[in-house]
């Protein structure tokens, strides 16, 4: 940070370039655009793929609603689609029925640090011509049959926003991909539409990586296999502590790295539970508890498939996430299942 405040130049150059080639060498591609958020990162990914007006992607309802937004913000329709009832990703089997003749790309959401069923969707998406986008926001670091997310599909979108797995200290997002002319117009697309020479080859955005951001990040990047494992642990103790209570514990893909963004149970008691914990001083929230097409503003713009996404709007009523981040200490997990097993040995 001081080296930064020293330097006399906070936006882009060659702190955030450090950090691009770091991150994109991190996942396995060659290119990597600092942006300035991981929406931004989802808008910029877009209209790098040429995705416009009277086109369609299809993604979930079941996400942050960033992703939608994102979609909305590019001029195209978010068709959404249900979630796999086991790991809550998007579902492959409701994919093809989605697709039409505006179909132009698939959002596929790494949901609570889980990776999506790539392998069944870039199958898709190379069947049916379809560009495939990651939505890494909540699962960086994540693998999928070894390969970190992000390297997986065309392109891909990270958020380094504070609470996430790797967080800066404000604001920021990541585009990277595999493909050189995707990252040049990226490079374009952040910062008005300028090449190296600041000349226009199309409307762009203002959306840069500072500096102090990029060189806090690449500071941090050494220690998030460390922090995932941690994330890990946690929830492997919450696993072993909570069998047998009548909760649906989060379900990891043995083909994949979980890396445990959030830890999301499934409960019929969600409200009364959240509440006994809040009396405990233990924090929990849902996400979410509203999917994105039933939201107004969202509602009235979007596509619903499968007669009413039935998988999402069971979660939304049940799901609970516990406290789970690397700085948790052991004895702060002994209280959260403490917590949570004496409220299912009250008297009913």
């Amino acid at each position: 940070m001081t080296r930064v405040l020293e330097s006399g130049g906070y936006i882009l150059g060659a702190e955030v370039e450090s950090f691009e080639r770091a991150f994109a060498d991190y996942c396995g591609v060659a290119h990597g655009v600092g942006v300035g958020s991981g929406t931004d990162a989802l808008i910029l990914a877009l209209r790098a793929l040429d995705i416009g007006a009277g086109d369609e992607v299809i993604t979930v309802s079941h996400t942050a609603v960033a992703t939608v937004a994102a979609v909305l913000a590019c001029g195209a329709t978010p068709v959404l689609v249900d979630v796999d009832p086991v790991f809550y990703t998007i579902d492959p089997a409701c994919i093809e029925a989605a697709i039409t003749p505006r179909s132009k790309a698939i959002v596929a959401v790494h949901l609570y640090g889980q990776p999506a069923d790539m392998d069944a969707i870039t199958a898709i998406g190379r069947r049916r011509k379809l560009r495939i986008v990651e939505d890494c926001a909540q699962a960086t670091g994540g693998r999928h049959r070894g390969r970190q997310v992000g390297g997986l599909g065309d392109i891909a979108c990270f958020s380094f926003y504070p609470t996430k797995n790797l967080g800066a200290i404000g604001d920021g997002g990541m585009v990277v991909t595999a493909d050189a002319a995707l990252a040049s117009r990226v490079r374009r697309l952040r910062q008005y539409g300028w090449d190296e020479s600041r000349n226009t080859h199309e409307i762009g955005l203002n959306s840069r990586l500072d500096s102090l951001q990029a060189a806090i990040l690449h500071a941090k990047l050494p220690y998030l296999d460390a922090d995932n494992i941690r994330r890990a642990a946690i929830a492997s103790r919450y696993d072993r502590a909570f069998a047998g209570l009548p909760l649906t514990l989060p379900a990891a893909c043995p083909e994949s790295t979980h890396v445990y963004h959030l830890y999301v149970v499934r409960c019929d008691e969600r409200d009364r539970l959240s509440a006994h914990l809040a009396a405990d001083q233990i924090g929990s929230t849902v996400h979410y508890p509203v999917p994105v097409h039933q939201q107004h503003g969202y509602a009235e713009r979007v596509i619903v498939t499968g007669g009413g996404l039935p998988v999402t709007a069971g979660l939304a009523a049940k799901i609970l996430s516990l406290p789970i981040y690397p700085e948790l200490s052991d004895a702060e997990v002994d209280l959260v299942i403490a917590s949570i097993r004496r409220f299912y040995a009250r008297p009913r």
